[in-house]
């Protein structure tokens, strides 16, 4: 089907199928009036396959086991990838001033692991592993950073380190001359900081990518519950509590609170910021 052709129509039947079936695979969640977000992000992979319909689209993800490869064009359209270098960083300041000292006094289940569970293009960790560096903590102890995102595309993105000014929009321009060398009108981050971060697809919806590097010392899962269901939220939230390495900390987002859907974790406040922690 051309671009140009008429726009399919999906109808209330074809959005609750697709929104099953992407809910079961991923956790996400679109709610009755999403509707017009979901039609947005699939019609351009409708056309890709040259189908008419979204019927048509769902029976090839549900039946056509053989289309992996289809999986990973809905991740990369379903993903959001809105981040930037430095966000939300009390979070930051309260891991490197607090917790990572705590652990290394107690040298516990040395290197200390940390996972970024949804690190869309990598900003994330690398705020981490900039900060830990300019804190000398690699130098005192061994540390390793996992970082992971659903999105196939975000991950390369990830892998090449290449980064906009719009990233930077926080993020102090001392730290851009020592951590990056301009590339064009892009910033590549330095061999030395990029390969501490071991990069992966991993899929917060499914128990065997979870269980391969939940455990971690500290997990950084920031705004990715505020798309999933309850039932999405309690299973990984579960999921990630017994994967865990004791004690144990996970960020969510400012916004997301897990007060409703556990009480597995403690919920502490830890220099200004709040915390769940797994004794």
């Amino acid at each position: 089907m051309s671009i140009h052709s008429k726009m399919p129509v999906m109808s209330i039947m074809e959005f609750k199928l697709l929104r099953d079936i992407i809910h079961q695979k991923t956790g996400i969640y679109y709610e009755m009036d999403k509707i017009d977000i979901l039609i947005d992000k699939i019609t351009p992979l409708l056309f890709n396959q040259h189908m008419d319909t979204f019927i048509d689209y769902y029976y090839l993800l549900k039946y056509e086991s053989h289309f992996t490869d289809e999986w990973n064009q809905v991740f990369d359209a379903i993903s959001v990838q809105e981040t930037y270098f430095g966000r939300e960083s009390d979070q930051i300041k309260t891991l490197i001033n607090v917790i990572i000292p705590k652990l290394a006094i107690e040298k516990t289940n040395l290197p200390i692991k940390i996972w970024s569970a949804a690190c869309a293009s990598g900003e994330e960790p690398l705020t981490i592993a900039i900060s830990l560096n300019e804190s000398g903590w690699f130098e005192r102890i061994p540390i390793k950073i996992v970082a992971s995102d659903l999105s196939p595309k975000a991950i390369s993105k990830a892998q090449k380190g290449l980064y906009g000014c719009h990233s930077f929009r926080h993020w102090p321009q001392a730290l851009i001359e020592t951590y990056f060398v301009k590339y064009n009108q892009q910033y590549q981050v330095i061999d030395t900081i990029h390969e501490l971060i071991q990069w992966k697809n991993a899929n917060l919806n499914n128990n065997h990518d979870i269980a391969q590097m939940a455990g971690s010392h500290i997990i950084f899962c920031r705004n990715v519950f505020i798309y999933f269901s309850a039932q999405a939220i309690r299973q990984t939230i579960r999921l990630l509590y017994d994967c865990m390495t004791g004690p144990g900390y996970l960020f969510t987002g400012v916004s997301e609170s897990l007060l409703k859907f556990t009480d597995d974790f403690d919920m502490q406040e830890i220099d200004s910021t709040f915390v769940y922690v797994k004794q």
